[in-house]
């Protein structure tokens, strides 16, 4: 399996939203072949730069190597108007629920509530300024992205749109996830622990920003094939709701990350950008057939994080 790579320039956040029926009519068709036979695609050209995300790894890296008594009062469950905003800890989350935790740790952005508590040492100051910038940046990405998706398959793009009108809003869920994968000395983990269990995700669709290798995705045939990590390409995947939503059109792929061989003790640094519609936004299928029941995009999260976390 290769993952196609499509060139967004058209659309590129360095452009005005604005593009004519011909771009996006090519664009989209080339993003639904993508997705009807692999479920991945790279995006070069968005307008988000190399720069950008290696400056928001960079103050995550920071956050990340304090001591866990800086940490652990920003910890997700913290934030009663945003369940899942916060640090998690290492192994805290199961991805695959049948395996130990994951040998991962994570700061999720989900609520801009200027309120939200942020971290403020001095050497993480920017960590908020940095963080939610690029949370913007993404969001209006994946605006465009929704628009050309929506052509890709048939739909009026505001069928899409307006369901998800609220992001970064305590009342939508769509959350930036910065994740760092300590050095893993392999021997010394559980039987069947991995750095990030199978899993589909959640919701609508998800941006990748990858700063190494080591994510493995599952082809139509069930067996997992590497990831390439591409500078300057977002790696954009369809999440379950997606799937609900376009009556299997569109399939959520499994994917995971396993732990290094022996003696790689390397770290690895990624950025997910979860878009989620909002949380009353109400999923039938967009073929009028009854192939999945309808459910709220807030229930259908809330059961997941039940299966990830042990609790809503």
């Amino acid at each position: 399996m290769s993952i196609p790579v499509l060139d967004f320039g058209a659309c590129s956040l360095q452009n005005e939203p604005d593009v004519s029926d011909e771009q996006l009519c090519s664009l989209s068709e080339e993003m639904k072949t993508a997705f009807l036979k692999v479920g991945f695609v790279f995006l070069k050209n968005t307008g988000i730069t190399e720069e950008e995300v290696a400056r928001v790894m960079d103050i995550s890296k920071k956050f990340f190597l304090q001591p866990e008594e800086l940490k652990k009062p920003f910890s997700r469950g913290n934030f009663p108007n945003s369940v899942n905003h916060g640090w998690v800890s290492m192994e805290t989350e199961r991805l695959n629920p049948r395996r130990p935790g994951d040998l991962k740790e994570s700061f999720n952005l989900t609520s801009l509530d200027p309120d939200t508590k942020w971290p403020s040492s001095e050497d993480v100051k920017d960590f908020q300024e940095i963080l939610t910038s690029f949370y913007q940046r993404c969001k209006e990405l994946s605006l465009r992205l929704l628009r050309v998706m929506a052509l890709s398959l048939g739909l009026d793009p505001e069928v899409l749109l307006s369901a998800h009108r609220f992001i970064g809003t305590d009342v939508n869920s769509t959350t930036l996830r910065s994740l760092y994968y300590q050095p893993v000395n392999s021997e010394k983990a559980k039987q069947d622990q991995v750095r990030c269990g199978e899993h589909s995700d959640f919701g609508t669709f998800t941006l990748l920003f990858q700063g190494s290798e080591g994510l493995q995705v599952q082809n139509r045939s069930g067996d997992f094939v590497c990831a390439p990590c591409i500078p300057g390409t977002v790696l954009i995947n369809i999440a379950d709701l997606m799937q609900r939503w376009t009556s299997d059109q569109f399939v959520s792929v499994v994917h995971r990350v396993l732990l290094p061989s022996n003696g790689d003790s390397s770290t690895r640094q990624s950025m997910a950008f979860f878009v989620h519609p909002d949380d009353e936004a109400l999923i039938t299928c967009c073929d009028g057939s009854n192939k999945y029941p309808p459910i709220t995009a807030g229930d259908y999260l809330a059961e997941r994080f039940k299966n990830s976390y042990g609790q809503t």
